[in-house]
């Protein structure tokens, strides 16, 4: 009897990784800028809700800065949503991605960056660097036109040939 109570006191669930894509590889999109992005976001936005509520999302991306897959972190209010950066990098990992661009829209059709859109740009970029997922790009959209917080010097990237637009 007391074997099966020390046997129960062990057992702990196995975690298993997997990650299948729909979309051959050649068939990917590529991220060069971040007009790309904004572009592949928006088509995959839900139109009718980006003038309705806010919501944020992570666009990750593989080694060839091919499109991997979009993850919606959050669906909010009208006037915030919450992005949690552990439910960020969760999705990353699972997906084995090697970077990420993370964007949100406005519904009020303002493309002006928060001090907590920056903040959170931020401490984004810093988990990136400690996980090797650098962040690319922070993007605010409408569905008009887009906003990246790279011009805002949130973003730096250590990759000269990538994103060289900017």
């Amino acid at each position: 009897m007391e074997n099966t109570n020390v046997k129960s006191l062990l057992d702990v669930a196995e975690i298993l990784l997997t990650y299948k894509s729909n979309v051959k590889p050649s068939l990917r999109p590529k991220v060069n800028a971040s007009r790309d992005a904004y572009n592949i976001f928006l088509e995959n936005w839900d139109s009718k809700r980006i003038e309705l509520v806010e919501q944020f999302k992570v666009l990750l991306l593989n080694r060839a800065q091919k499109a991997l897959g979009i993850f919606e972190v959050s669906t909010g209010s009208t006037t915030g949503t919450i992005a949690d950066p552990r439910m960020i990098f969760a999705s990353a990992i699972k997906a084995n991605a090697c970077s990420l661009i993370i964007a949100h829209n406005h519904p009020s059709g303002n493309l002006v960056a928060s001090q907590v859109d920056v903040a959170l740009t931020r401490k984004i970029k810093e988990g990136g660097k400690l996980l090797e997922i650098p962040l690319l790009d922070h993007l605010i959209i409408t569905t008009e036109s887009y906003f990246h917080l790279r011009m805002k010097g949130c973003c730096d990237s250590k990759r000269p040939n990538r994103f060289d637009v900017f």
